[in-house]
């Protein structure tokens, strides 16, 4: 990005900003399982937060532990946030597709039952012993939720000048995007917890992405139009 006039950002800064987003992800998406998906459990045993060897991470709470690092660090370096997230959401995309693939071979989170002729059977999944397929819904989100974001993202940040002219559009449009792909590909997943108002927890979350997004998009145009009206 820096090479190609995208950002300006010195090499201790480029080191600084990774630095923060990775502790951002890694602390937003384990507090975020924990909270989202394991509540009781984690009032009643609040260690097990430490307890990372037995897996348990929240893209949704990934997502506001990137937001409160990109906020710190704009504060720390004097930098508005909206450029910065501009940036950071390029390169997410191809995390959540290999995330995804990775819970793939790994036999987890799982579709639901189904009998078209793709099904695959997991291992892991309790009704592996009748032989019942399952939607490869990982792969349906690796898909959803990290390809098609990820070239939509890049011809954005390549081929028009939003990042210029409105910063922070390109971040919201992220979050509309993933929230709309996660809601959809959620039909075919199998509930990692009990519903809420009878939707998903992925979906029910994705709903106040969508809001982020919005919000964002709007400020970013009120942004872009007050010097011309001052």
């Amino acid at each position: 990005f820096c090479k190609h006039g995208k950002a300006v950002l010195t090499p201790e800064q480029q080191s600084f900003t990774i630095t923060a987003m990775m502790i951002g992800v890694l602390l937003g998406g384990r507090l975020g399982y924990s909270l989202f998906y394991a509540l009781e459990e984690t009032l009643h045993r609040p260690w097990v937060i430490f307890q990372i060897w037995k897996g348990g991470m929240a893209s949704h709470g990934g997502f506001i532990g990137v937001c409160i690092a990109t906020l710190w660090y704009a504060g720390q370096s004097k930098q508005s946030p909206f450029p910065i997230g501009d940036l950071i959401v390029t390169i997410v995309p191809p995390g959540l597709f290999f995330g995804r693939i990775a819970n793939f071979i790994n036999g987890e989170l799982w579709g639901k039952t189904t009998e078209v002729s793709w099904g695959i059977l997991f291992p892991k999944a309790p009704d592996f012993a009748y032989g019942i397929a399952r939607h490869p819904s990982q792969i349906y989100a690796a898909v959803l939720e990290g390809l098609i974001p990820f070239i939509y993202i890049q011809w954005r940040f390549w081929k028009t000048d939003l990042i210029i002219k409105k910063p922070g559009q390109l971040t919201g449009e992220f979050l509309i995007l993933y929230s709309l792909s996660r809601i959809l590909n959620e039909f075919f997943r199998e509930p990692d917890a009990s519903l809420i108002v009878g939707m998903s927890r992925g979906q029910f979350y994705s709903f106040f992405l969508i809001l982020g997004g919005i919000w964002l998009i709007l400020l970013a145009r009120k942004r872009a139009i007050q010097p011309f009206s001052e």
